[in-house]
């Protein structure tokens, strides 16, 4: 039997995550939205912690700067979608609060 490419299966598992994700997130209730939220943010700071390690990653062997460019730009991506995450659940939450009478 062939080997299969690592390339291809992780490509593969990238694809069905998508899939996997895409569907999970459209199939929420708008009750579980924010809770659903807090939980994305907090994936998003295990995904920093990461990407700071892997920016910071030793130039040995050639790929340093390849893991230095993407885990920067990883902390980016993941930073974009802590903040944003906290704006719309905060935005949501106001939704719920009485309306002040002036």
């Amino acid at each position: 039997m062939s080997e299969v490419d690592p390339f291809v299966f992780y490509l593969a598992i990238f694809v069905l995550a998508i899939f996997v994700g895409y569907y999970v997130v459209w199939s929420v209730t708008p009750a579980l939205h924010t809770p659903l939220m807090a939980v994305t943010n907090a994936i998003s700071s295990v995904i920093i912690v990461g990407a700071l390690i892997a920016a910071a990653a030793n130039a040995g062997l050639g790929g340093g700067w390849t893991a230095k460019g993407a885990g920067a730009l990883a902390v980016a991506l993941a930073s974009v979608n802590i903040f944003g995450g906290f704006l719309v659940t905060q935005r949501m939450l106001a939704m719920y609060k009485k309306k002040e009478k002036k």
